[in-house]
């Protein structure tokens, strides 16, 4: 029976479309298609409730696998408590969820051959339906500039309780090395933990067993002890500079691009949950569900949210190029001490002008002779190979 939807990728852009328009199109026939093996639990996806709108919550609901009361930040000079609830899910849990959703069929092991707007060859057999949407990860592409938000995570069964009962999201007392680092805590019970140590750096290799080693010895320092129960590790994208118009214009006639293979996440944060449900709803609200009326539907919301945001990547440009690695950390210490409301839509990716203001005003965050030269995107964009 031909699809009327393929989705090209099982991470979380195209879960959530799919989880979309299976509710908004009864009846409808989604069909997965992901290389991997199976299911993953070497992903955590997390955001804070002011992210999403209520009718997320209600459809993620069941793949959540915890949620807390408010969350943590430490730095050298301060610590402070926040208020915004927070949840985190899996990729076992988000599995689980579509396997639930009536009319999405999801096959693992299955290698995608070739793509375009109307079909997806797997093993020499062309598969056609009228709408395709490729969401198979970051692409190399000379129109998005980044610097790297790399991370490692252990999670531990704990020997004993340790006393950790709301996230930590960032620990910025640990030494600083290779950029802004910090350590990030889930504790999903009272003895199991996860330990992950992020840094926001310039080069994008990933040093596993030096930051392995670091998440080792921050338990040890801690006095915790126990088995590993999991690991994962990512290098994910930080936007510096984008030119969200140029990208689509290269992708045009071809399947639609979602996730990090458009430029679609939180240029600062990483976070790309609340983007990708936006995009989802973008997806569901379109009719006809055509490769053609989606692609123009998801460029248009694209190429907004890239101009949205281009104060965010002005404050990444002045992060990695107007700040030393070792003192990057300062300019986070400081932005956490803004009003919350504040950092809550930071965070969403709603920030209003006054809160941009606030954000550069006072003291700056760096010096003014330091911030001049990081002003303007294009010349990032006219270096890129």
């Amino acid at each position: 029976m031909t699809p009327d939807l393929i989705l090209a990728g099982a991470g979380l852009a195209n879960a959530l479309i799919a989880l979309a328009v299976a509710e908004a199109r009864p009846g409808a026939r989604i069909l997965m298609l992901d290389r991997a093996p199976g299911p993953s639990g070497a992903h955590t996806w997390s955001f804070h409730d002011p992210d999403l709108r209520l009718d997320w919550h209600r459809r993620l609901s069941p793949a959540i696998r915890c949620r807390w009361q408010g969350q943590d930040v430490r730095f050298p000079d301060h610590a402070r408590s926040l208020r915004a609830g927070y949840a985190s899910m899996d990729g076992m849990g988000l599995t689980r969820l579509l396997a639930e959703t009536p009319g999405v069929t999801l096959r693992w092991g299955t290698g995608i051959t070739a793509l375009d707007a109307g079909g997806v060859t797997v093993g020499g057999d062309r598969i056609d339906a009228p709408c395709i949407i490729d969401g198979r990860g970051a692409a190399p592409t000379r129109h998005l500039v980044t610097g790297y938000q790399k991370f490692v995570g252990l999670e531990f069964e704990m020997d004993a309780p340790h006393g950790v009962t709301r996230p930590l999201i960032m620990d910025a007392t640990v030494p600083q090395q290779d950029g802004y680092r910090f350590v990030y805590l889930l504790p999903f019970s009272p003895t199991r933990l996860l330990i992950e140590d992020t840094r926001y750096s310039d080069g994008a290799t990933l040093e596993e067993d030096a930051i392995t080693r670091a998440v080792m010895a921050y338990a040890h320092d801690h006095g915790w002890t126990g088995r590993r129960v999991r690991r994962e590790k990512g290098v994910l994208p930080i936007a510096l500079a984008h030119d969200a118009a140029a990208l689509w214009a290269e992708a045009e006639g071809s399947a639609v691009p979602v996730g990090l293979r458009a430029g679609l996440f939180h240029p600062v944060t990483g976070y790309s949950l609340p983007v990708a449900a936006q995009v989802a709803d973008v997806v569901a609200a379109i009719d006809p569900l055509t490769t053609a009326a989606i692609f123009n539907g998801v460029r248009a919301h694209a190429i907004g949210r890239a101009n949205d945001d281009r104060f965010l990547r002005l404050l990444n440009r002045m992060l990695f190029h107007g700040c030393a690695p070792a003192e990057r950390h300062r300019v986070l210490s400081r932005f956490y001490r803004l009003p919350e409301p504040l950092i809550e839509r930071f965070y969403a990716g709603r920030l209003t002008r006054l809160d941009r203001l606030r954000i550069v005003t006072g003291k700056p965050p760096i010096p003014i002779r330091d911030a001049l030269p990081c002003l303007r995107e294009a010349p990032l964009l006219k270096e890129s190979p």
